[in-house]
């Protein structure tokens, strides 16, 4: 359905409060690309900074698609959900193959790790092609709206509030609607403590006038979070250390640590705990790690897949952000 008081009120809000960012200073569809790859599970206050490095060091598709996954991998480092940044190099890859960023929905949805929001971002700020995105400020905003309690996260309110946003998209100026929205939902209508009273659509909100603020949207019941414990062994031999990167189906593809057990610890004869149970929060997953140093004349025997650094060169291996911290002491 069309709103035209909605439409207006949020794009005349916008005009005077939205956020003056680097990425919204242009139509390059790659710096678009890249902020929204970036600021997917990353607050906008962290992400700016990292996005301001990708550009000054790959400052356009080409020199990212030519960049090693270490490289990438190593840069992104501390922003965590590494698939992003394994699927950023991959996309960039996708576009200097094609001769130029695609510049329809269908084939930006297309590029390797850009879903249906991505896309429809990318798509309005840099093409003006009209098509609205639908992220957990949209859905706050248009569920207090309109009194919408249908459950966020299933696939009948994906379906319900992607067909309302679209409806309301205007056809002249879809980037600057969606950009207001998404900033709407961030500083004015906000998860907890919404600035009601300052609300230019507060009038006719349904949640503000039946007292339901607080309750929507309404949430889908969340995922058990589960707990791993991990022993990590720092092995240092004759100035080198001993690492292996991780392989797929788990957690940190393709970053490295140290010597690792999970389950029942053996551990080596001599080492020396350093920091016991240091807790590490991921979506899903609590990381309850202890962390040994080991310093010997002789290489222990390892399984398979470790291999021999050179300490000093550490840095230039990409490594989860509990590593990071870990030896950090």
């Amino acid at each position: 359905m069309k709103d035209p008081f909605f439409t207006r009120t949020v794009l005349d809000w916008y005009a005077a409060y939205g956020r003056d960012l680097p990425w919204r200073r242009t139509r390059d569809p790659y710096a678009i690309w890249l902020s929204e790859i970036i600021l997917q599970q990353t607050r906008i206050a962290q992400g700016q900074a990292y996005w301001e490095r990708f550009m000054a060091r790959f400052p356009d598709v080409r020199s990212l698609a030519a960049a090693s996954e270490d490289e990438v991998l190593r840069l992104w480092q501390g922003l965590g959900y590494y698939s992003r940044g394994r699927n950023l190099l991959v996309a960039a890859r996708q576009i200097e193959a094609r001769g130029a960023f695609p510049d329809t929905l269908a084939e930006i949805r297309a590029l390797k790790g850009v879903g249906d929001y991505t896309a429809a971002a990318i798509a309005s700020f840099a093409f003006g092609i009209p098509a609205a995105v639908v992220d957990g400020n949209v859905y706050r905003v248009l569920a207090r709206f309109y009194g919408i309690a249908t459950p966020v996260g299933t696939t009948a309110a994906k379906k319900e509030f992607t067909a309302l946003a679209q409806a309301l998209l205007p056809d002249d100026n879809p980037g600057d609607f969606n950009q207001a929205m998404m900033d709407f939902g961030a500083m004015q209508c906000t998860p907890a403590a919404p600035l009601c009273p300052t609300c230019p659509l507060a009038a006719r909100c349904e949640a503000l006038r039946s007292g339901r603020t607080a309750l929507l949207p309404v949430k889908k019941p969340s995922v058990a979070v589960q707990t791993r414990h991990l022993r990590y062994v720092y092995i240092r031999c004759e100035g080198k250390v001993a690492f292996h990167r991780r392989g797929a189906g788990d957690i940190w593809q393709g970053l490295w640590e140290p010597y690792l057990e999970e389950g029942d610890f053996r551990g080596f004869p001599g080492m020396q705990l350093v920091r016991k149970a240091v807790k590490h929060q991921l979506t899903h997953r609590t990381l309850i790690a202890d962390f040994y140093r080991l310093d010997c004349a002789e290489r222990p025997s390892l399984p398979d897949g470790y291999v021999w650094i050179n300490e000093t060169e550490l840095d230039r291996y990409a490594k989860p952000r509990l590593i990071e911290i870990l030896l950090d002491d």
